[in-house]
């Protein structure tokens, strides 16, 4: 007999797309100990379902099956139905992607898999239909399925799980450990490169995803080494990304990935994380060309999150893909739209450039992009086109807009805070540097205690305990405050935030950090994560925070634990390098130590002009400091009691403990800053 809506999600979730479910007929609890001690009290199984509000999948079944009462009987009689918002528990969803991958499934979102009393999966599914489809069964069969199977055949249950559990462990527990010799940085290079589609870019395969750890494995390796065959496959990349169909050109910002490999087909979802990771990105290449379309596309982009995404003084989580039921309608356009919203000027040459035709190429209707084979707009054609895409903005906006899941992430604002600053010091604009200012101190004040941060937060309330990528990417973020403001206070709290992950994460068995805190709920596994996903992993992402530490405070334990984590998965790395992006970036700043120290009065105009100096020219393991005077540095600072040369404010170029002589020259600290990276710090 079906039962009533369950109340819990309603009442305790902060999640906005748990809360989409909350008048579902079905029983919703929300992840915790106590479902696996309900599920075991009642002999029933767990019906685990994880998504999110941006996933177009999920919401088709929550409106197909999930709403309909006849399914939601079987659910409610027959198992236990627990809803996750992978966004919000990332813990929960991670675990039970690694076992639907080993299980044979692609993984994905949305993610149904059928789990024992004890949290064993034991069937994985992805979207599930109401009524049969093509290959996939019918939601209502595999539920009746797999009711029978858990009741009639236990011991074949009991012995699938134990085999899928068994296969978790060794998959999260085996050796990973290695020497640093292991992690061979240019051969490693050189194979994510063979990975990549020489013709359109990204990594082959049918969907393009940016994949920015990776991409940022080949620059490093062009600014590295100067091999041309790097810079070619980022070069591919970026343009057909910035041009294509994964970019929204009305409104800016980035969509997750496109449906085809010519990244000409987007997914209409919009994520601050990805955003976040491709502002720095394209910031890094301006530095390097002063390309004007990275230059637009950040600007655009910054644009787009200050907008739309700005949220209780951070940003939201994500835009969903769909609007009144329907994939991309509030992106996408018919001739006839078109001809309208720009009436009164030139729209041949904008359907044009921009590849809008009668019959369209998405449901009857034009994804805007930018095609190659068109001839180049002239500067004329460019300044109207720039009114013309301001004209379709406006109209847009009478649009139903795709809802918004509004709750703020310490992760992803970690990130979008670091690219805020990054790039607000590169392009010399102090209004998006206030814009980062700001997000950390919202992220403090909403999601900190003392030296804890929680993970989430939404209509006034907290969600879970931080998990490592929330301390990582907060520290991050505060240490590129730090270098764009000169300001100490960022960096007490990377170093506080660093001393919870020591003390509350750390595997003191195996080194490095677990996801999750000591004291954290238990899953059917702990996990440790070198894999970028596509936020950077922790733990790769932590070696360049440790490095930057050692380098800033002189202390030597940070220097030792960015160690232990290198080794720690130096095997694992060698054995599937392609995933492991920012781990062999971290490996390079580890490995490089360099460091700009500036000694000078910051608000001296000739201090300003070193500091812009130092900004404009790409350095990704870069570490900017900046003082008054050399003794305010630690005493084993190799810069410590070196005087400003000649009273003017100076510039040392340092690796490790060798600095270079002072620039007093901006013009001479430019030229010297274009040397490769190896020769910086001996620069004369």
């Amino acid at each position: 007999m079906m039962t009533a809506p369950n109340t819990s999600i309603r009442d305790t979730s902060i999640s906005p797309y748990l809360l989409l479910h909350k008048d579902n007929p079905v029983a919703w609890r929300a992840w915790s100990d106590a479902v696996l001690a309900e599920a075991r009290s009642a002999g029933k199984p767990i019906l685990l379902s994880s998504g999110y509000l941006g996933c177009n999948w999920c919401q088709l079944m929550n409106q197909e099956s999930f709403s309909d009462p006849e399914i939601a009987a079987l659910i409610n009689d027959n198992f236990i139905p627990v809803l996750v918002d992978r966004e919000e528990r990332p813990d929960v969803d991670q675990v039970y992607q690694a076992a639907s991958s080993l299980m044979g499934h692609t993984g994905g979102w949305p993610l149904t898999i059928f789990l024992t009393a004890d949290g064993a999966p034991y069937f994985v599914g992805g979207f599930m239909p109401k009524e049969e489809r093509g290959d996939r069964p019918s939601f209502r069969r595999v539920l009746t399925d797999m009711a029978a199977l858990y009741k009639d055949r236990p011991d074949e249950v009991a012995r699938n799980s134990a085999a899928i559990l068994g296969e978790l462990g060794n998959a999260f527990n085996h050796p990973m450990h290695a020497g640093l010799d292991a992690i061979q940085m240019e051969m490693a290079s050189i194979r994510v490169g063979q990975r990549y589609d020489i013709f359109m870019g990204g990594l082959v395969g049918v969907n393009k995803y940016p994949a920015i750890t990776l991409l940022e494995v080949l620059w490093r390796a062009y600014l590295r080494t100067g091999v041309p065959q790097f810079m070619q496959l980022v070069s591919g990349t970026m343009n057909n990304m910035l041009m294509g169909g994964l970019y929204d050109h009305i409104g800016g910002g980035f969509f997750r990935y496109t449906n085809d490999e010519r990244w000409l087909m987007p997914h209409f979802e919009k994520s601050l994380c990805e955003n976040a990771l491709l502002i720095d990105f394209m910031t890094q290449v301006w530095q390097f060309n002063r390309n004007q379309l990275c230059q637009n596309r950040v600007s655009e982009t910054i644009g787009w999150l200050l907008r739309e995404m700005k949220q209780d003084g951070a940003f939201a989580s994500n835009l969903a893909s769909n609007s009144e039921g329907e994939e991309g309608k509030f992106y996408v356009w018919t001739e006839a739209e078109v001809d309208a919203a720009l009436q009164g000027t030139f729209s041949a040459r904008f359907k044009q450039v921009y590849g809008v035709r009668r019959e369209g190429d998405f449901n009857g209707k034009n994804i805007l992009r930018r095609f190659a084979d068109v001839a180049p707009p002239s500067e004329a054609d460019e300044a109207l086109m720039t009114k013309q895409r301001a004209m379709l903005l406006e109209m847009r906006g009478r649009r139903t807009r795709p809802q918004r899941d509004d709750k703020l992430l310490a992760d992803w604002n970690g990130l979008a805070i670091r690219a805020l600053a990054f790039a607000g010091s590169a392009f010399e604009r102090p209004d998006w540097l206030a814009e980062a200012a700001g997000a950390f101190d919202t992220v403090v004040k909403r999601m900190g205690e003392n030296d804890f941060l929680y993970h989430a937060w939404s209509n006034g309330r907290r969600g879970p305990r931080g998990f490592a990528d929330d301390y990582v990417h907060m520290a991050e973020a505060a240490i590129q405050l730090y270098e764009s403001t000169g300001e100490r206070r960022y960096i007490e709290a990377a170093r506080n935030w660093v001393r919870t992950l020591d003390s509350n994460f750390w595997d003191e068995a195996r080194g490095g950090y677990y996801f999750t805190a000591h004291d954290a709920e238990r899953m059917i596994i702990r996990t440790r994560i070198i894999f970028d996903q596509p936020a950077p992993s922790s733990n790769g992402a932590m070696i360049s925070v440790l490095t930057k530490l050692a380098l800033l405070t002189g202390e030597n334990d940070y220097g030792m634990r960015a160690q232990t984590v290198l080794q720690a998965f130096a095997g694992e790395f060698s054995r599937n390098g392609i995933s492991c992006g920012e781990f062999l970036n971290g490996f390079e700043c580890f490995a490089t130590g360099l460091q700009m120290v500036v000694v000078g009065r910051r608000s001296d105009a000739r201090t300003q002009e070193l500091i812009r100096a130092i900004w404009g020219k790409p350095m990704p393991n870069r570490l900017l400091v900046s003082v008054e005077n050399s003794e305010e540095l630690p005493a084993n600072h190799p810069v410590f009691g070196k005087p400003m040369e000649n009273g003017q404010p100076s510039v040392y170029l340092c690796q490790r403990n060798h600095c270079s002589q002072a620039y007093t020259s901006a013009v001479a600290l430019s030229q010297a800053l274009t040397l490769p990276q190896q020769q910086r710090g001996a620069a004369a």
